[in-house]
């Protein structure tokens, strides 16, 4: 399929702008020099941006642009817009959480600035607590209103169970929550939004090499690919052993061909994963974690790292349709990590990291 316009016009401004508590604020985008924001499965943006930190004065001179009473300042909220400057998306909002100054001789300073968003609260500190007759949704929700944040959960209404939260950051403890069950965490605004990752489509992007697909390099790897997983525990209540299995894909992701599991099958054999280290005290929970285990590995089969012309559309979550590279690797890939990138020398654009669990014709 053909590609999107980036925008309505045919030349267009893709530079960043920025609102610093709330407040557009010219000089603060003006002076703008690299933007480079990193997100990632598993949650918590990150973001670093430089300035100019000089500017001309009033009466001709030149001066700090942002001295210790300027806007930009340790807890300042940010809000970073991209895209085409005519009708900018946002990126990001979070709060500054650390400030460089860079001075060189011979060139104007340079002041960084570092920020993460909502979730950093949920990385610092640890704690250890019980969450005790909850399903995953409801420890989600648990976690998000002790971080004053606004859950929105899709599925995991089951199993039932106790849960332990023990000497581990909020953050840390839904991520290995959420990855027994194939789920992903991430943070929009105030609000913290958790789905099953076959659920998850955030947009839908079409790349074409040597348009706006510049570079790419795709691999499909058999090395880590399994045709089962299973996984075993012990239920206290019962005194009884429980086991789970899996030998099929569930939530496989987009795209379409012969899948890593069936290519690992052929070539290799039959070869079942045991996952250990997760506790697990019922059936349905084995059965739900060995299904995640597998259906994990297959997506990582075929992956894709690429470079395109700056999008702000292009996610994490994102499903991208990547053609005329080969017949087998052209196919529609799920990203799981995306790094927005602009500086004055190669302006915006977006590079990120696909997977799909299958391999085309």
């Amino acid at each position: 399929m053909p590609e999107a316009s980036l925008s309505q016009s045919s030349i267009y401004s893709a530079r960043p702008t920025l609102r610093v508590n709330g407040q557009e604020d010219a000089r603060v985008s003006e002076l703008l020099t690299l933007m480079k924001l990193d997100e990632a499965e598993g949650g918590m943006s990150s973001v670093e941006l430089r300035f100019i930190d000089w500017t001309a004065s009033g009466d001709g001179h030149a001066e700090l642009a942002f001295d210790a009473g300027s806007s930009l300042r340790l807890g300042a909220e940010i809000a970073l817009y991209a895209g085409d400057a005519a009708a900018p998306r946002e990126l990001f909002k979070g709060k500054v959480s650390a400030l460089e100054m860079l001075c060189d001789f011979g060139k104007p300073p340079e002041l960084r600035v570092l920020a993460e968003d909502a979730l950093s609260a949920a990385r610092r500190g640890r704690r250890s607590k019980i969450y005790s007759a909850m399903t995953p949704a409801d420890v989600v929700n648990a976690v998000a209103a002790g971080l004053g944040l606004q859950a929105s959960v899709s599925g995991l209404a089951t199993p039932n169970a106790t849960w332990a939260q023990l000497n581990e950051t909020d953050l840390g403890f839904l991520r290995h929550l959420l990855a027994c069950f194939d789920a992903d965490v991430q943070v929009v605004g105030s609000q913290l939004q958790v789905s099953p990752r076959q659920e998850v489509r955030r947009n839908g992007i079409n790349l074409v090499l040597n348009n706006q697909l510049s570079r790419v390099r795709v691999t499909a790897d058999l090395a880590h690919q399994a045709t089962a997983a299973t996984v075993a525990g012990w239920n206290a209540r019962d005194g009884a052993a429980v086991k789970g299995e899996a030998g099929s894909l569930c939530g496989a992701g987009p795209g379409q061909g012969k899948s890593g599991l069936d290519w690992a099958r052929d070539v290799f054999g039959e070869r079942s994963e045991h996952v250990g280290g997760l506790a697990v005290a019922s059936q349905d929970e084995a059965r739900a974690v060995a299904a995640a285990a597998l259906d994990q590995r297959a997506r990582r089969f075929v992956r894709a790292e690429g470079s395109a012309t700056g999008n702000a559309d292009l996610r994490v979550g994102s499903h991208v349709s990547l053609s005329g590279i080969s017949p087998q690797f052209d196919n529609t890939y799920y990203v799981v990590r995306a790094r927005h990138l602009f500086d004055m020398n190669t302006g915006y654009r977006t590079e990120f990291l696909a997977e799909c669990a299958f391999l085309g014709n």
